[in-house]
């Protein structure tokens, strides 16, 4: 289960958004190894005048720039993966949106897994239910 939360730098497209929700399903599935079935992603587009890198507007730059806030469970993943997600995820938004900011992040947050779980359970009962007795 991760949940993902995207802010991009460009008028609000439906389209859009579905090959960013497509880049990202692709990654953290094949990547990080989560399941499709419980990965949740939110894409907010930022009107380019309202986003400032090195006090500059974006829209002035004539790229894009954009924030990946992706949540993962705590010790699921390995630098190495991590840094393969950060990599590809960049590579394919900029072949997706156009020249990319270097001030665009993706951070990855490694949340302790008696701090998080989805439908009622933390991903903590759901590793101790999953052991065998």
């Amino acid at each position: 289960m991760p949940y993902l939360n995207v802010r991009v730098s460009t008028p609000e497209s439906a389209e859009t958004a579905e090959k960013i929700v497509a880049v990202l399903m692709k990654h953290t599935s094949e990547v990080l190894g989560k399941k499709p079935e419980v990965t949740s992603i939110e894409v907010s587009f930022i009107p380019p005048n309202n986003w400032f890198v090195g006090g500059t507007r974006v829209s002035e730059e004539k790229a894009v720039t954009f924030y990946l806030d992706i949540k993962v469970t705590d010790g699921t993943n390995t630098k190495a993966e991590k840094a393969k997600y950060v990599k590809n995820v960049f590579a394919d938004f900029e072949a997706l949106l156009g020249p990319i900011t270097p001030a665009s992040y993706i951070v990855i947050h490694d949340v302790r897994a008696d701090s998080w779980g989805f439908q009622g359970r933390t991903q903590e009962y759901r590793f101790i239910q999953s052991q065998p007795l």
